[in-house]
């Protein structure tokens, strides 16, 4: 076949190192640029083989997210903007490992198991975030998806690609698939629902955001103009000198638990990270103390949000909180016990999270290191539509229903997306007359430590309960829960990483002092049942509070 031929012609020019082998897992493949060109060429294959199979418009993402400026990465976007299919992730790793003498083997047999009419017609739309590589490396892409009917976006955010997707797939019904339809739709529904916050100051409107030196840095320059002035943004880390992630973005100031570099946090600041799908907010109190409100306390301010407008509405709509082991303990606790909602816990990682959010009216999800969003099921949505329309209904009610119909558009259903999570954020605050220091105090963190030991084969941990209770090996489990009932207020639990041989241990306890000796006992308790290797875990010293979910994988 011509196909064939080119495919051939084409991957002697994306030769793949003998040997290398590379698993795709929720990021995606991620690692030193210099290993990805020929991943590149044959995830365009795969993307043009699940465009071919679905009927629909396939996006293929080249960024590493938060990874230093070195790296890079790739993964493929389903036609709803969702993170690709368990089944296509195995093919994605069969074809990414497959020597070049067998790539032609590799992809016809994908083909045939998934019955794939060669004959129909395929669309990839590309995007690629501001690293050096990613101009070569998407162009390995394009040479994959070849003379498919391929699309190049250009520079966007992770989100911006989800968000394209989705709008091409649903003819336009989710939005229009360019980047002016993205700045449009999210800046109007802002300004729109920020029409019901009374009073704003100019101070009251001003936000410090660090871009970490990436692509949500130029995106947010773009769309400052959309926003008329109902937001007053102060950018830092802007591209312009700085290297991207290095001494800034989410992932820095969370692990960090500090301001980025050439930032002072001042009344309120946030941070992206690189290919802007994450955020946290901090400042600094007058006492010179640094906070964070992290993931766990954007979904607080969310979910709290909207669980108030449904019970002013009166809707009856079931709306949960989807949470990974992570989350800490004080929120989970409020959100069950003060806010009476319902909280999911998933196993690690965005695709649990988002199908778990998936089975609610609402769901809104967020990991702790800020990766999340809010989605609304077409059931909900037209409850709220036909609400805020009912012209019988009582004022309170209205209000309510309005304001809900009003939030829905600033929110990117496809995917966490820093930008959107972002103008909901400061909506909110502003509706509810809200400070950043008032929205901190909502509930207090307990203290955490994570930790991770190296281990001979990670594989011999095995999980239960989204990860929360080990099962393997034995005896593990039992070791754990009696170190946790030394300590008050305490919790803790181990998985093994996704991607290399280390064992993840996370603790929390009343005191830091608690946490900290937590998370070493179990860590000597892992290392010991678990095959460690090396020198024992050595107790800690000085080391940054609350650092959990920053890297986890």
């Amino acid at each position: 076949m011509v196909q064939f031929q080119e495919v051939t012609k084409q991957s002697a020019l994306h030769p793949k190192p003998a040997g290398l082998v590379l698993q795709y897992g929720t990021a995606g493949f991620r690692t030193n640029a210099k290993l990805l060109d020929h991943i590149m060429f044959r995830m365009g294959l795969l993307a043009t083989l699940r465009s071919k199979k679905t009927k629909a418009t396939i996006g293929v993402m080249v960024t590493a997210s938060h990874n230093p400026e070195e790296d890079n990465g790739v993964k493929l976007v389903d036609p709803m903007g969702e993170m690709v299919t368990p089944t296509w992730e195995v093919y994605a790793t069969q074809l990414a490992n497959a020597e070049q003498d067998d790539l032609l083997a590799s992809l016809k047999d994908i083909i045939e198991k998934e019955s794939i009419n060669m004959s129909q017609e395929a669309n990839v739309f590309v995007g690629k975030d501001t690293r050096s590589s990613s101009v070569s490396l998407s162009k390995a892409v394009l040479d994959g998806v070849s003379a498919l009917a391929g699309h190049n976006y250009g520079l966007v955010t992770t989100p911006q690609l989800h968000y394209m997707v989705c709008c091409q797939n649903t003819q336009g019904e989710y939005g229009e698939a360019t980047m002016k339809g993205y700045y449009t739709k999210l800046s109007q529904a802002f300004i729109q629902l920020t029409k019901n916050a009374s009073n704003c100051t100019d101070d009251q409107k001003h936000l410090s955001v660090d871009g970490a030196n990436g692509i949500g840095a130029l995106k947010v320059r773009e769309m400052e103009s959309h926003l008329k002035k109902e937001l007053h943004i102060s950018l830092f880390n802007d591209g312009s000198t700085g290297k991207l992630n290095h001494q800034c973005g989410a992932d820095f100031v969370k692990v960090q638990q500090k301001p980025p570099t050439g930032m002072n946090s001042g009344e309120r600041c946030c941070s992206f990270d690189g290919d802007a799908d994450r955020i946290v907010y901090y400042y600094t109190d007058s006492e010179g103390r640094f906070h964070l409100l992290d993931g766990d306390k954007v979904a607080t301010l969310i979910s709290t949000f909207l669980k108030e407008l449904l019970t002013q509405a009166g809707l009856d709509l079931e709306m949960a909180v989807v949470q990974t082991a992570y989350a800490n303990g004080s929120s989970t606790n409020y959100l069950e016990d003060t806010m009476k909602v319902t909280v999911r816990c998933t196993k690690t990682g965005v695709k649990h999270l988002h199908h778990a959010a998936q089975e609610f009216d609402i769901g809104v999800y967020f990991e702790a290191n800020g990766h999340g969003t809010v989605l609304f099921s077409k059931a909900a949505e037209e409850k709220i539509q036909r609400l805020a329309e009912d012209s019988s209904v009582a004022n309170e009610r209205k209000r309510a229903a309005l304001l809900l119909r009003s939030t829905i558009p600033v929110i990117n259903q496809t995917v966490g997306d820093a930008i959107s999570d972002m103008l909901l954020i400061e909506a909110i605050l502003a509706i509810k007359g809200m400070t950043i220091q008032q929205w901190d105090a909502i509930y207090s963190d307990l203290p955490n430590r994570q930790l991770k030991v190296k281990v001979a084969d990670r594989r011999v941990i095995d999980t239960a309960d989204a990860e929360r209770r080990a099962v393997s090996p034995k005896g593990l489990q039992e070791a754990i829960d009696s170190l946790v009932r030394k300590y008050r207020e305490a919790r803790s639990f181990v998985r093994p990483s996704g991607t290399e041989d280390v064992v993840r241990v996370y603790a929390e306890a009343e005191t830091q002092e608690s946490a900290d000796s937590l998370a070493h006992e179990v860590s000597l308790a892992v290392y010991r049942l678990a095959g460690g290797v090396g020198g024992e875990p050595e107790p800690l010293t000085n080391v940054p509070t609350n650092i959990h979910q920053g890297c986890v994988n």
